[in-house]
């Protein structure tokens, strides 16, 4: 069955920018600097240390990530998505912030997820999948590429940015719905904190 009805529809449409976007990035990307202070991300990562991170399987493939999910986690080997605990009350803050910028519903982000790369941990192309809608991240402790790249039929339109710590995301529009997104290997621990809406057939 698909998850439960403790998933809402965000309440408030992506809206523009407050910031010029840069034409060179998808249209729906938006990146906004310095969301949260040093000491919230200190906090933050004191807090990860309590977490059960687990690896990243899919199917038989096991990642050097580690991840934790709250609200919803997908469960590839069923390809459906699944209820699981509470969004921690440390993250709530942080989801706040991060509905903000990105002109959601706070309650609207469900779904929480988050990564942990060790060193020499990426992400390959993929786009997130379908029964999500918005995708919201910040990135923490140490900067990473973020790639972004769309199939024209001739070839790949790219175009990439790097996420500075303590930085934001936003995948909507046809930055969500066009374009894949990975991460080359990282030089150095990162954490990331993944904050997803549910489309509405899955609440």
């Amino acid at each position: 069955m698909p998850a439960t009805s403790l998933f809402r529809k965000s309440m408030k449409p992506v809206q523009s920018s407050l910031f010029e976007p840069d034409p060179s990035l998808p249209g729906g990307f938006r990146y906004q600097p310095d969301l949260i202070p040093p000491d919230q991300e200190r906090g933050l990562v004191e807090r990860f240390a309590e977490l059960p991170f687990a690896a990243f399987e899919f199917r038989e493939y096991v990642g050097k990530r580690r991840i934790v999910s709250y609200g919803a986690k997908y469960d590839f080997s069923r390809e459906r998505l699944l209820s699981t605990e509470a969004i921690p009350s440390f993250l709530l803050p942080l989801r706040e912030r991060v509905a903000a910028f990105a002109e959601l519903d706070p309650a609207g982000l469900q779904q929480v997820l988050v990564t942990e790369y060790a060193a020499g941990a990426a992400i390959g192309w993929h786009r997130d999948k379908s029964v999500f809608e918005e995708v919201a991240g910040v990135s923490l402790l140490s900067p990473c590429v973020f790639r972004l790249r769309r199939d024209t039929g001739s070839g790949w339109e790219r175009a990439s940015l790097t996420l500075e710590p303590r930085s934001a995301y936003l995948l909507a529009g046809p930055s969500r719905a066009e374009w894949e997104h990975s991460i080359p290997a990282v030089s150095s621990l990162r954490y990331s904190v993944t904050f997803r809406t549910v489309r509405p057939e899955w609440g």
